[in-house]
């Protein structure tokens, strides 16, 4: 089970060694510092491990990958700088298994599918839009979803990526008429009150770097009525 330590910043430790640490992302945490000046997760953990491990120096702390920030779930990051750039590596060749629970609305065309689009980003909306076919400065994006629970009203998806582009679930799920709850940048008809989107990076399964053991996390969702929902036949 992840522990949820008793500090200021409700931190959820989902696996914790001398190289990598583990977190459950909450929806609206940034990862990484960035133009909105909002204290980034990555230094909640470097707070915490000066704490726990009474550090007196700067704490070492690398940003393996990201979520976006209305999405919860599991983030990476190193603790030294040898597991670093083999975190990198193993994440760049894809060989960390991901799987996210998405809520949509509609149910899709299938109930399991391949979905292969091309990803255009525009960096002025923070947007990427799903094409059938190759575009230019497109890039090719794949995942496989299924219907995994049908809700009172919403239907539960779980995806797993292919590829790892900006955006990709929530652009290629809408494209498919699937928009995430409370998504409204990708067209839900209203957003959470929160401020989150129900998505949810929900499994990680990869081979420790440093360790060469497999490692499987599954991060609980936030609590609320829909999430709770999911939850309640599904372990």
């Amino acid at each position: 089970m992840p522990k949820t330590l008793s500090n200021k910043n409700n931190l959820q430790v989902l696996y914790e060694d001398n190289h990598i640490i583990i977190i459950n992302k909450r929806a609206g945490d940034i990862v990484q510092g960035d133009k909105t000046g909002d204290k980034p997760l990555s230094e909640v953990v470097k707070e915490y491990i000066a704490e726990k491990y009474n550090k007196p120096g700067a704490v070492y702390l690398g940003v393996v990958h990201r979520l976006d920030r209305p999405t919860s779930g599991i983030v990476v990051f190193a603790r030294t700088s040898k597991a670093l750039p083999r975190l990198n590596k193993l994440f760049a060749n894809k060989e960390a298994k991901k799987t996210y629970w998405a809520v949509v609305k509609n149910k899709p065309p299938k109930d399991n599918d391949t979905l292969t689009h091309w990803l255009k980003r525009n960096p002025k909306q923070n947007k990427s839009y799903a094409h059938k076919n190759e575009v230019p400065d497109s890039k090719k994006a794949v995942l496989d979803y299924k219907i995994i629970k049908k809700l009172n009203n919403y239907y539960l998806l779980e995806i797993d990526l292919h590829t790892g582009r900006h955006h990709q679930i929530r652009s290629q799920l809408s494209f498919i008429d699937c928009t995430i709850k409370g998504d409204l940048k990708y067209g839900a008809n209203r957003s959470n009150k929160d401020g989150s989107i129900h998505l949810h990076a929900r499994k990680l399964s990869f081979v420790h770097p440093v360790k060469k053991e497999p490692i499987t996390i599954v991060a609980p969702p936030p609590s609320d009525p829909i999430w709770d929902d999911c939850l309640s036949s599904i372990l």
